[in-house]
């Protein structure tokens, strides 16, 4: 299993008696996340599927917005999955729909929708994942888009980037160098690397939508097929 920077609830503020763990980047982000994926996903129909939801708050809170889309949270950390549940049923949403464990470190993960494998997904959400985890994840991530999403369908991607080898804040470049020390398989990422991923996958280079404290949605797209 691939060993993340923080598993939530390890350190800081324990669960609640319900289970429910608190992300404190939920609260600074996700007004600023979801002005980038409204704009696609708002009366779209269809299944959204995030991997490594973390605390399950970003689900919780974009099917909220989003009603008319079924969405599929999902992680690898137990004590994630059980977060994940809990603001599930605190929020009572009916298309909210229970976590399940993807492990992206695997090439061939898939996802399930009621025990059965999964329909084409109208997008897919990733969230603060790629700088904390080894570079197959990336990799496995962007491949499964190809492989998952329908014709039009659209990844998104937050996180702090680099693009052409640059960092785009001296903040971003010294959280980098922090994160190399901790385990040399984790950094920001490289834009130009992502979108070779992409071609690779049938995507197209990423959109770029700006966003607080230096950090980038990137929005791949799944191609149209020609018949």
């Amino acid at each position: 299993m691939a060993k993340f920077t923080v598993e939530f609830g390890k350190t800081g503020t324990p669960p609640a008696p319900d289970g429910r763990l608190d992300g404190a980047a939920f609260h600074r982000n996700h007004d600023a996340i979801w002005s980038a994926l409204s704009s696609f996903l708002l009366g779209r129909t269809g299944d959204v599927l995030e991997v490594a939801s973390g605390t399950g708050q970003h689900s919780a809170e974009f099917a909220r917005l989003a009603p008319n889309l079924t969405w599929w949270p999902s992680d690898i950390y137990p004590s994630h999955l059980a977060s994940i549940e809990a603001w599930r049923r605190h929020a009572g949403l009916a298309n909210l729909r229970a976590p399940q464990r993807i492990d992206l470190t695997d090439p061939a993960w898939s996802w399930t929708a009621d025990g059965q494998a999964g329909a084409a997904l109208s997008a897919m959400l990733c969230i603060n994942v790629l700088h904390i985890a080894p570079w197959r994840v990336a990799q496995n991530l962007i491949a499964g888009a190809g492989r998952l999403l329908r014709d039009g369908g659209q990844l998104f991607v937050y996180g702090p980037f680099m693009r052409d080898g640059q960092h785009t804040a001296p903040s971003n470049a010294a959280f980098d160098a922090s994160l190399r020390a901790e385990n040399p398989d984790w950094g920001v990422r490289d834009l130009a690397d992502l979108n070779a991923l992409a071609q690779e996958a049938g995507l197209t280079a990423a959109e770029i939508a700006p966003m607080p404290a230096n950090n980038l949605v990137l929005v791949f797209a799944r191609a149209v097929r020609q018949n």
